[in-house]
């Protein structure tokens, strides 16, 4: 489970440690317990980025749909306006 701290991580910053989570692990050279608190951390990072991810998606999938509904309403003009975009 992710802390308050992870919360407040921006994605670049969730995504940047992630990035150097995986370098350490794939580098080798460190104990079983180091191995599993990186893995942990890094599994900690990876939801954070998820949900920032499904965020961002969920803000351009509302303004798609706002986009097509104002469009539905206001597609008065002649009919090869559409196409010439």
């Amino acid at each position: 489970m992710t802390s308050k701290v992870d919360e407040a991580l921006g994605y670049e910053q969730a995504r940047d440690e992630l990035i150097e989570v995986v370098r350490r692990l794939e580098a080798g050279g460190t104990t079983l317990e180091e191995s599993l608190a990186l893995w942990e951390r890094g599994e900690e990072l990876a939801m954070v980025c998820r949900r920032w991810l499904e965020g961002a998606r969920a803000r351009l999938d509302a303004a798609l749909a706002e986009e097509e509904s104002g469009e539905g309403g206001a597609a008065g003009g002649e009919p090869g306006d559409a196409g010439s975009r």
